[in-house]
This record gives C-alpha cells, sequence and structure tokens, in this order.
C-alpha cells in the first residue's frame, strides 16, 4: 500500500476511552465434540479444514474487541463471517466454546442465572432485524414490554414508553397493532422499546437490514441523532459496508469467524489490511469514510461564517462549499479547530479513488 500522505493520524486513541464491553480470544464451535475441534483449530487448521475433518462449523475463532463505552461499534462482514453468533455472546444467548466476556468489569459467563437474568433486564437491550414485535399487543404495550418484564408500574411504564414513541416519530399510532404498520414504522417500534428500557448498551442484528433503502437511510439518520443525546454503547452487526462507515465510530470486520481489521472507518477505507477488505472498499464512497478532523488545517482562523463538527464527513462538508470558501472545524465544545477547504477536500477523496489519483 501506498503511503498516506494527506491523512493526518487522529489524536483520539483507544486508551483514552473506558471499555464497556471486552472480548478476549472467544471462540465457538458448533457441533456435539467442541473441544475436540477446538484442538485442531488452536493447532493452525483453517475453519474449512476443522470442518472437513470433524464436521463441526467454526463461529467465531479466537475474537478479542474492546468496545468502548458511548460508542457505536459496528461489526460487519458476509453471510456466515460470524457477525450474529458474536453479537449473541454479549447477552449469553450463545455459550462461547472459549474465551472471556467482561461487560462493565464482570464476567457475563460467572453470572447465575439469576445474575443473567438481571444482566439482561437492565444492562442490555436488543433491536432485531425481524423487529421482534408482539402481534397482539398494541404499539404503546410493545415498548413498554420490557419496563412489565422488570416490575415497572403501569402507569409509570406506559408514560415512559409514550415517551419514546414520540422521540422515534410515532405519536399517534399508539393504540396500533404491529401489522397496521409499516417495515419502517415497525423496527421505530423495537428502536423504541429498546431505548425505553434505558440500559447503557444496545445490541442491534442487522436492524435496518429488512427496511427499502430510503427508509433504512432515514433510520440510520435517526440512530445517528439520537445517539448524539444518549450516548449509548451500541453494538451494529451488518453486511453492508455503507452502512458500517455512516454510522460506526469504530468497525470490525470478519470473515470466516475471525477478525481481519479493526479500526476506524477510514482507517478501514484507507488503509485496508488485506485482499479481503480491499475488496470491501474498492467501491466505497471515500467521502463518507474520511473525517474532516483528518484533512483540516488546524489552528483559529477568521472568516469561517460556516462550521462543521470535527467528525463530520467529507461528504458532509462538501455542499457548503458552494458559497463559502473556507469551512471550519469544531471541537465537541464548539471551539474552532481548524478550517477545511474544497481543494483539501477533493485532494484527500481523489487520491484514494482508483482512477483519479
Amino acid at each position: 500500500m501506498n503511503a498516506m500522505t494527506d491523512i493526518k493520524t487522529d489524536p483520539t486513541d483507544m486508551t483514552d476511552l473506558a471499555i464497556a464491553i471486552a472480548m478476549r480470544g472467544v471462540t465457538k464451535i458448533f457441533g456435539d465434540k467442541p473441544q475436540e475441534a477446538l484442538a485442531l483449530l488452536q493447532s493452525g487448521k483453517s475453519k474449512a479444514e476443522v470442518q472437513a475433518e470433524t464436521n463441526h462449523v467454526v463461529g467465531l475463532d479466537n475474537v478479542s474487541l474492546d468496545i468502548a463505552r458511548g460508542q457505536i461499534f459496528v461489526v460487519m462482514g458476509l453471510s456466515g463471517s460470524g457477525k450474529s453468533t458474536l453479537i449473541r455472546h454479549v447477552n449469553r444467548l450463545i455459550e462461547p466454546t472459549a474465551g472471556e466476556i467482561v461487560v462493565n468489569g464482570t464476567d457475563v459467563l460467572k453470572m447465575s442465572l439469576n445474575q443473567l437474568r438481571t444482566y439482561r433486564r437492565t444492562q442490555v437491550a436488543m433491536v432485531f432485524q425481524k423487529f421482534g414485535l408482539m402481534p397482539h399487543r398494541s404499539v404503546i404495550d410493545n415498548v413498554a414490554y420490557g419496563l412489565e418484564v422488570r416490575g415497572v408500574p403501569k402507569a409509570e411504564r406506559l408514560k415512559e414508553a409514550a415517551k419514546w414513541i414520540e422521540i422515534v416519530g410515532l405519536s399517534g399510532y399508539e393504540q396500533s397493532r404491529p401489522r397496521q404498520l409499516s417495515g419502517g414504522q415497525q423496527q421505530r417500534v423495537g428502536l423504541a422499546r429498546a431505548l425505553a428500557l434505558d440500559t447503557e448498551i444496545i445490541l442491534m442484528d442487522e436492524a435496518f437490514s429488512a427496511l427499502d433503502p430510503l427508509i433504512r437511510s432515514g433510520m440510520q439518520d435517526q440512530l445517528i441523532e439520537l445517539q448524539k443525546t444518549l450516548g449509548k454503547t451500541i453494538l451494529f452487526i451488518t453486511h453492508d459496508f455503507d452502512e458500517a462507515l455512516k454510522i460506526g465510530d469504530r468497525i470490525a470486520v470478519l470473515k470466516d469467524g475471525a477478525v481481519q481489521q479493526v479500526g476506524k472507518p477510514e482507517d478501514i477505507v484507507l488503509r485496508p489490511a488485506n485482499e479481503h477488505i480491499e475488496e470491501f472498499v474498492r467501491e466505497v464512497n471515500k467521502a463518507r469514510a474520511i473525517h474532516v478532523r483528518s484533512i483540516m488545517e488546524r489552528g483559529e482562523h477568521e472568516h469561517c461564517q460556516a462550521s462543521v463538527s470535527q467528525d463530520a464527513r467529507c461528504e458532509d462538508v462538501l455542499p457548503l462549499f458552494a458559497e463559502h470558501q473556507w469551512v471550519g472545524v469544531q471541537d465537541s465544545d464548539g471551539r474552532q479547530i481548524g478550517r477545511v477547504t474544497a481543494k483539501q477536500v477533493i485532494k484527500a477523496i481523489a487520491r484514494h479513488t482508483p482512477g483519479l489519483n
């Protein structure tokens, strides 16, 4: 790979962040004698070789990840890569063959059944691809269901459910049944149900994959906006690279149950670790991957009539150049820390787009 001289190093490092979910050497093998297959895997056999010799399937292969508190962490890969298997380990719907899973400092695998029930009710919530709504319940009762299981009094849980129904844009549908809603509306109910639990961690397994492209984009936008104020730890599973780039603070790419690369969106797109990831990123919209913080001219500058967040992508800032020569870049406190020009943006995009550099 060529040196990426126009992409500056982002000073933010994982060592500065509190870890909400830590996975260490997590391996999952499906079959009657997983330990025998595990020994073969640990001896250097590939997933295909283990399956051929033992008729066991390797779901995850020595996965280690750190997911920081308050981040949207995206795990992506093709069908069969192990991403859905991975997310189900976090709330222990699946038991690993080997490894360790620590959530907020507690080893999930050492929890008793009572501790596990409490953990699932109070620390993690899940949004499913197939919505997971109860057809006989109204929208508000679906949203309030987790609170009902938790034992929250009816008046209190309905008030909380109504708040989240309004936030996700479904006011007026409280008494509707799921069958009366569109797919996008049903997914908003699923999201509201998870948010109503007010857990620190939300698990989203291909949550938007069943939606039409336009509705899907709208749900992605809503999730990003909600996250700005909620600051949840979100583990998001997808097979769509553009979706991963749009919503992810960090991305992990899986293949055959093993982690291929972990990093910020621009790291994955601009510095792919191997040929598998190069295939993924070849046709990717580079303007969606590159953050302005990576290419900006640092320092305080005058004459910046428009400004964007340092976390904005190049695609976010491009429209502003129709009216402004310079666009300011602000930190999370609203202080200007730099500026960027159309030339800098176009140069960065062109450098990493085949046929343009």
